[in-house]
């Protein structure tokens, strides 16, 4: 396999570039029973507990200062639900936890998560 290595990259179609340092290095999707129904970079998906998840990445990041977003919706339809990071947040894993808008802990019917950062 043959590695292209750029420093800005521009789809077809696009007028403006972007560094490839701001291409996002992991993303997942997955359901309120811990199935992954789409990812990129993500080797597993552990279950730890009611509203816990931990993403444990492919290749690892290059530090612990990328950054991360997510979003979640809950399955009873009654009300918010909200991604937020655990104490695990390291170069090959980051532990998330979706809860209510109460602060109680869920499995969300679809949590979203994805990281940007420079890859190991």
């Amino acid at each position: 396999m043959s590695t292209l290595k750029v420093t800005n990259i521009q789809a077809t179609g696009e007028t403006a570039s972007r560094a490839v340092s701001g291409i996002c290095g992991s993303w997942c999707n997955w359901d309120d029973s811990s199935s992954v129904n789409d990812s990129l970079n993500i080797s597993s998906l552990s279950d730890g507990g009611t509203g816990i998840n931990t993403v444990n990445y492919s290749s690892s990041f290059a530090n612990g200062s990328y950054a991360n977003g997510g979003a979640a919706r809950e399955s009873s339809g009654g009300g918010e639900a909200y991604m937020r990071l655990s104490t695990t947040h390291t170069v090959s894993a980051t532990r998330w936890i979706c809860e209510t808008e109460t602060g109680t802990d869920i499995d969300g019917e679809m949590r979203t998560v994805s990281t940007h950062g420079d890859l190991a």
